[in-house]
């Protein structure tokens, strides 16, 4: 049984979220959380000590996420007509993106889904947004629905990457699931920065390769463009159903003084946007060789 999480905040962009996932696996056996985080105005002593639920004193907040979160729940349950989708609420004092991980571990989620509105007006906005953080602290594959967008069956996906990771096999899985079970083509896009690819690059290309051999697939280069606008770009241009990303965690120097691609691609994505965490790194030669794959023979690989 998959375990889904869907934070709301109760808002018309929250609650197509929702009607989207409930679409997604309408035919699935499923377990539903939704969540619904808040913090007082004011920080008071009882809830240093332990939160909402020992306090002697009513919280506005705390009524407002229980009747929200009902009757949420209701309309939940009237949209769905599988008797084999289950439903949990969770309302909680804490940051969304912690509280999250937080049930990540203990209920065991398999997917994050909620909303987002994007940019709004003719310059980007880059911080405030709820869902963006959570993109960058989820350790869990999270799935993004863009305002208004109403699920149809994935047939078209979009997978952009550099080739600069040795995904994962557990990682890249999250994408191939989905894949299979929406009978979908994966497109592999890579944006060309240099004029050939690296060693390096070319031996991560032949192991995603062999990643999704059990999967339609095709490889795509890019030249004259820079990435994240190459994705854009490239969107405007074909028609997608999902763009599938690997969400690789910067280190502090980067995150400082860039913005990372899911930033900038999240604020404009008009399609619904998977992002799944990469945690790998540049595997031995041994590690490589797994799928029978020579490290030092690349004439094949170059011809790709």
């Amino acid at each position: 049984m998959k375990r889904i999480l869907l934070p709301t905040d109760f808002s018309p962009t929250a609650r197509n979220a929702i009607e989207y996932a409930l679409a997604m696996f309408e035919k699935e056996s499923c377990t539903f959380y939704l969540l619904h985080t808040y913090t007082p105005a004011i920080y008071r002593v009882d809830y240093l000590l332990g939160g909402a639920a020992i306090s002697a004193l009513p919280d506005a907040e705390v009524g407002r996420s229980a009747e929200g979160l009902d009757k949420t729940l209701s309309e939940m349950k009237k949209m769905s007509k599988n008797p084999e989708h289950r439903f949990e609420i969770v309302s909680a004092f804490n940051i969304l993106s912690h509280e999250i991980n937080e049930l990540t571990e203990s209920k065991k989620i398999d997917l994050v889904i909620m909303g987002t509105k994007g940019a709004t007006g003719a310059k980007e906005v880059f911080i405030g947004s709820n869902t963006v953080y959570v993109l960058r602290k989820a350790s869990i594959p999270v799935l993004v629905v863009p305002d208004k967008v109403a699920y149809s069956p994935i047939k078209e996906i979009l997978f952009p990457t550099n080739y600069l990771s040795r995904y994962k096999k557990f990682e890249i899985q999250h994408i191939l699931n989905l894949a299979t079970s929406e009978d979908a083509m994966v497109t592999v896009l890579h944006v060309k920065e240099t004029p050939e690819l690296s060693e390096e690059q070319l031996a991560n290309k032949a192991y995603l390769d062999k990643l999704l051999e059990n999967t339609a697939h095709t490889f795509i280069e890019l030249q004259d463009t820079r990435m994240p606008y190459a994705v854009i770009e490239y969107l405007e241009k074909e028609s997608f159903d999902l763009l599938a990303m690997m969400n690789k965690k910067h280190n502090l120097l980067e995150q400082i003084f860039s913005k990372q691609n899911v930033d900038h691609v999240g604020y404009h994505i008009k399609i619904p946007f998977l992002s799944v965490r990469d945690t790998s790194e540049f595997g031995s030669r041994e590690e490589w060789s797994e799928f029978g794959l020579n490290w030092g023979d690349l004439s094949e690989l170059q011809k790709r």
